[in-house]
């Protein structure tokens, strides 16, 4: 393109060069500090939204399941609303700019997402806190799956003092929702702080947790290219067939040759959050030589996605009560989204008397405050007997 453009110049070509637009979009003052123009958490635990917009007409924040909150204008174009102080959690926010719904650009906590739509703020406090305690190794491994022929990732946890010990390991595999990533467990589900933390406090044994991407991205399972009507139909089965062969026959054998961890079903559990948590029961349930320990959060389930290896396993309970060490099942008592699947699931485990430990999380629908307390609730439970 440079040497076009000289040619032309030699030549004495008339050369059109684009005038530079003038009205870029407006940026604070380079003298004065950015802490005025960005979101901040307060002493007191209250969130100071900002949002740097002169131009905009109308600006609210929407703040997890709350209605929206509006931000007021200041003088210097600092749009801005202060909340009550908050429990220390994780939050997740967007801001509404005139109709477009934006993440906040000024801060460093997008959270993971295959389209990117919110942003994530930590009020101190609680378990979710990166604490002074031992912390354990976080891998991003990348390997080619031979099920579905392509290079995939997937995280991989291993405790504190995991590299010089000797001794074998269980071995938890736990899958993100529809929409999100591998990183989301990592980084909003915050597993990472929360294995270390309660590693420290003596609640839970150590254990290498490995995340993958639930979403498997073969031709005919493309989460994009399926409208959300046809979702439960078309995409959720597929997928979850071609995720449940990624792990027997690729994530599995890659973690017993590249780790120290136990190959016995006693010593492997499956969980998930949503569709995650269908994950959990397809693989869970068709391989109950496999997994000796099994939990949905918010899952999907066989009463709107049917499986037959699932329905196999839910129809003969003896075998299920025998082989599970633990069978959790849990959700928020307003859930939208799932309740349905989760209502199916538990009337067919108390009907056929299948043992399992069910958790209902009043007031809240289909969320990561109920996720969190679920994984932090599983830890402390699987691997113990």
């Amino acid at each position: 393109m440079r040497l076009l453009f000289s040619l032309l110049v030699a030549a004495g070509c008339a050369v059109s060069v684009p005038a530079v637009a003038l009205d870029f979009p407006a940026s604070p003052p380079a003298d004065r500090p950015l802490n005025g123009y960005v979101t901040g958490v307060e002493a007191d635990g209250s969130i100071t939204f900002r949002l740097y917009a002169p131009s905009a007409k109308a600006v609210s924040v929407v703040l997890g399941a709350r209605d929206p909150i509006a931000l007021q204008r200041a003088d210097n174009g600092v749009w801005s609303a202060k909340t009550e102080p908050l429990k220390p959690n994780l939050y997740e926010y967007y801001f509404n700019i005139d109709g477009f719904r934006s993440i906040d650009t000024g801060t460093n906590a997008p959270k993971p997402q295959r389209q990117v739509n919110t942003s994530l703020i930590l009020v101190p406090g609680s378990i979710l806190d990166t604490r002074n305690v031992p912390h354990g190794d976080l891998r991003l491994v990348t390997l080619h799956s031979k099920a579905l022929k392509s290079e995939r990732q997937m995280y991989v946890y291993t405790p504190p003092g995991y590299d010089q010990g000797s001794k074998r390991l269980p071995v938890l595999y736990l899958y993100h929702g529809f929409g999100d990533t591998a990183a989301s467990w990592v980084t909003q589900g915050r597993a990472p702080q929360i294995l270390d933390n309660l590693l420290a406090e003596k609640k839970i044994r150590p254990m290498i947790v490995v995340i993958p991407d639930t979403e498997t991205d073969i031709p005919e399972a493309i989460a994009e290219n399926v409208a959300g009507s046809e979702r439960r139909k078309t995409f959720y089965p597929v997928n979850a067939e071609a995720a449940d062969r990624e792990l027997i026959e690729d994530l599995i054998p890659y973690m017993n040759d590249h780790y120290r961890v136990r190959r016995h079903a006693d010593g492997r559990a499956v969980a998930g959050l949503s569709q995650g948590g269908y994950q959990a029961l397809v693989s869970g349930l068709s391989h109950l030589g496999t997994f000796g320990w099994v939990a949905t959060f918010s899952g999907v389930s066989t009463t709107t996605v049917p499986n037959k290896a699932v329905e196999a396993a839910l129809n003969d309970p003896a075998k299920l009560n025998r082989v599970l060490r633990n069978f959790t099942v849990t959700v928020g008592s307003k859930d939208q989204v799932t309740g349905k699947d989760i209502a199916g699931l538990k009337a067919i485990l108390d009907e056929k008397k299948i043992k399992h430990e069910y958790h209902e999380y009043p007031g809240l629908q289909h969320e990561m405050d109920v996720w969190r307390p679920s994984l932090i609730a599983f830890l402390q439970t699987v691997f113990q007997k």
